[in-house]
């Protein structure tokens, strides 16, 4: 009965209203109460102490305290940078040796390795853009050999076919036999496209050959480390080869 009554009593209490800036002072803003105070204080001395603690670390600091941390951070514009370490394995690497063993990725680079050796044989890599260009290197006794030289006349060719690399037949071969296979300049051209396109692609399956050998070999190192024999790190991983442990030797009966 008492707490009915004491509901009944605060429904017709005045309504409470909080103190408001006075006029003359309007132009400080809004009338800071207690809560708003305390939040400031809280604030202010949690920065305080954040700041003390500070002081105190930097008295206590040693001169010669070390962390390994030390050797990938650098200061620069007094902001403690970490140095961008070398990327150990692409990301289709991660996936390779997540996804798949050792023998399969062996499987496929045999087959990478069979393929390439074909396409070897097909296109004979006599024009091959990533090949060593060849010298052919001329021997003459006087100055003026060397001035009046021509190479199409040395050749005994014509002079169209100079720069080629294979296939330079000599004047009298041309005037004695005909002209065998594509003689017009389009289908030249359709015939070059067609082996500059081959050639690209043997240059994709060499490196497809590359990166499943490496793939292969950094699962092969993960599983020697697997054992308990105590071991070094000589060389870290990179994308190109995997790292290299030296293992204690010992004596197996």
């Amino acid at each position: 009965m008492a707490a009915a009554f004491r509901k009944a009593a605060k429904s017709r209490q005045r309504e409470h209203r909080e103190r408001s800036q006075p006029g003359f002072r309007k132009h400080l803003g809004l009338l800071e109460k207690k809560k708003d105070y305390k939040l400031r204080a809280d604030d202010y001395r949690k920065k305080q102490e954040y700041l003390r603690a500070l002081r105190k670390k930097a008295l206590e600091k040693n001169p010669d305290e070390f962390y390994y941390k030390m050797t990938r951070v650098k200061l620069q514009d007094g902001v403690h940078v970490i140095k961008e370490t070398k990327e150990e394995a692409t990301p289709e690497q991660l996936k390779l040796m997540r996804t798949q063993d050792v023998k399969y990725i062996e499987m496929k680079r045999v087959a990478e390795a069979k393929k390439i050796e074909r396409l070897k044989s097909e296109l004979h890599l006599l024009d091959f853009q990533g090949k060593q260009q060849n010298k052919h290197v001329f021997f003459f006794d006087t100055k003026k050999e060397v001035e009046q030289f021509d190479v199409a006349t040395h050749l005994r060719t014509a002079p169209e076919l100079v720069e080629r690399v294979f296939n330079r037949p000599t004047i009298e071969t041309l005037r004695k036999e005909k002209v065998k296979g594509v003689t017009h300049q389009a289908q030249f051209k359709r015939m070059a496209k067609e082996r500059q396109k081959q050639y690209k692609h043997l240059t994709q399956r060499i490196q497809r050959e590359k990166e499943l050998f490496v793939v292969a070999q950094k699962i092969q190192t993960r599983k020697d480390l697997l054992d308990k024999t105590p071991k070094v790190k000589v060389k870290n991983a990179t994308v190109n080869s995997p790292a290299i442990y030296k293992f204690q030797s010992r004596r197996k009966r």
